[in-house]
């Protein structure tokens, strides 16, 4: 960073800082001349001018707990931000190398070390990934099971840390289907601007002063459908091959043992062992900070 934009930068009255995967950057709601806005950018330009707000985005697409610890946190820090929004887990659910301790250690030391810092961070809980892709139960339920863990894990860092915590998971909205892209795991231009006035109304009730809400009808609607379908035509499709090549085989030995579990009226087991997995993570985590 050259020293005048650290000038700049200084002088500010709100620094905002947003970590996280491709809902961060914006996908699904398309600047005119290219490239992605998204709820953060959102969200910035709601808190003040741009010359009183400073914003960086450095999510990007694919980004995992893993990305946001060894990448993004870093450059998170030396921006000094007075507000950083986390927003990350969607695509763990995703992996096949899945790992609940693993995830957990990843999202503490993002969260610890951006509070430490005394910014303001902001966290969320996820909506369930398989009732927004609309799959089959013996589908869905693995990927449930995965989101409502890291959710458990969100909660106890917010506890923890005492960040501004997002139930995203039980808003009926965000369900909808016109808030989300055309690969129903994006947000839509709708649901940017809904994703933006829920954080909104949650850091104004903490006393975070905002300029103006977020406008809560975006306008440019037909356009965007357009630009979501093209994304989905030449983008979309690779990003869902990238995953499948990981998390595929996975998913097909997680669906065989939904099934059998089912047929036998057992699926309190698997339930039973997520829950087993998750209670030491949960009791490390949630102890007092250092």
């Amino acid at each position: 960073m050259t020293t005048t934009a650290m000038a700049e930068l200084t002088m500010t009255t709100t620094r905002l800082v947003a970590l996280g995967d491709s809902v961060t950057e914006g996908l699904g709601d398309p600047l005119p001349g290219g490239g992605w806005r998204g709820y953060a950018r959102l969200l910035a330009d709601a808190l003040g001018p741009r010359e009183q707000v400073a914003f960086e985005n450095l999510a990007h697409s694919g980004a995992t707990c893993r990305d946001l610890a060894t990448g993004q946190l870093p450059r998170a820090l030396s921006l000094r931000p007075t507000l950083a929004s986390v927003l990350a887990g969607v695509n763990d659910t995703l992996r096949g190398d899945f790992s609940l301790p693993a995830i957990a250690h990843d999202l503490e030391a993002v969260v610890g070390g951006l509070r430490r810092t005394g910014a303001t961070v902001l966290t969320a809980r996820l909506p369930d990934p398989g009732l927004m892709l609309g799959v089959p139960d013996l589908v869905r339920r693995p990927l449930t099971r995965r989101m409502r863990a890291i959710n458990m894990i969100l909660d106890g860092l917010a506890e923890t840390y005492g960040t501004v915590h997002v139930d995203l998971a039980a808003h009926p909205a965000l369900y909808e289907r016109r808030m989300w892209s055309v690969d129903r795991l994006h947000p839509s231009v709708r649901g940017h601007h809904l994703l933006a006035r829920l954080f909104a109304a949650e850091l104004a009730g903490r006393g975070v002063p905002f300029r103006a809400m977020p406008e809560e009808e975006p306008s440019g609607a037909s356009a965007t459908a357009w630009a979501s379908a093209r994304w989905m035509a030449v983008e979309g499709t690779g990003w869902i091959v990238r995953r499948a090549r990981d998390f595929l085989p996975r998913l097909g030995a997680l669906v065989l043992s939904e099934a059998w579990h089912a047929v036998r009226g057992r699926t309190t087991v698997l339930d039973d062992r997520f829950r087993e997995e998750l209670e030491p993570v949960l009791r490390r985590i949630c102890l007092p900070p250092a």
